[in-house]
């Protein structure tokens, strides 16, 4: 063996226990990105999705089990609307309406998201005395209070005096709904029509005002000074007790 092959054996060996410490470095890195990589991975939480409740908008001609939910709701915390039955008609749209009234919301009538944020907080209305059963009525909110037993046991969408002048018998008036307290004096079975139009079972309280039933009863002053209820609650009212002569009628 010359002493060339003695250097090359040599350099081999060097090369080959070089490359096996790179390779035992490389596994070591190799083996600690692995464990941080784990380590990372284990210590980041999976991401969660959280299944948002959905209510849908629901206007009339709706039908099916989240108007029912609807009406449960709405009927629970007084606003009336007659019977649940899970089809969207007009006493609900009025109990809708009167509900955005309450909260002060856009009067349109449909329940979209605002309105079923405020519907299922289930609040009942508050009125301004539940000192003795009366009924009130909320110009500013347009609203009918229904108050004995201590609560507001109905609350209902109402609409009183646009405020504009009207002209009738002869003379020109302003159709206002003055306040103040007043006691029923006169009911009129059935529909009463006069030169102002159709009164559904009017109940008067001062002078020609009467709160009286109507199938018009729009979210806004309409009225020549009168407060108009559905046709339905003020069957309701009437059929009660709470409305009729005697009675109390506070407006504000």
């Amino acid at each position: 063996m010359n002493s060339n092959t003695v250097i090359d054996r040599r350099i081999a060996l060097q090369g080959a226990a070089a490359a096996g410490a790179l390779g035992v470095i490389g596994l070591a890195n190799a083996g600690g990105a692995s464990a941080a990589t784990a380590g990372s991975a284990a210590a980041a939480p999976a991401p969660s999705i959280l299944p948002a409740a959905t209510y849908p908008v629901l206007r009339v001609g709706s039908t099916g089990t989240a108007v029912r939910d609807l009406q449960s709701k709405l009927s629970g915390a007084g606003f009336w609307l007659g019977s649940v039955d899970g089809s969207f008609g007009s006493l609900t749209q009025q109990a809708v309406y009167a509900i955005q009234k309450y909260h002060r919301l856009s009067r349109d009538g449909v329940c979209g998201p605002i309105t079923w944020g405020k519907v299922n907080l289930r609040r009942r209305p508050v009125a301004r005395s539940t000192s003795y059963s009366h009924i009130e009525i909320e110009k500013s909110r347009q609203l009918c209070y229904v108050v004995s037993g201590g609560r507001v046991q109905f609350c209902f969408n109402t609409s009183t005096g646009s405020n504009k002048p009207f002209y009738a018998w002869g003379k020109w008036y302003n159709g206002q709904t003055p306040s103040g307290t007043f006691k029923c004096y006169r009911y009129v079975p059935g529909w009463y029509n006069n030169a102002l139009g159709a009164l559904y079972r009017p109940v008067f309280f001062n002078g020609g005002i009467a709160l009286h039933g109507s199938t018009s009863i729009p979210p806004y002053p309409a009225s020549h000074g009168c407060c108009r209820l559905s046709t339905r609650a003020q069957d309701l009212i009437l059929g009660r007790g709470d409305l009729g002569i005697g009675r109390t009628v506070v407006v504000y």
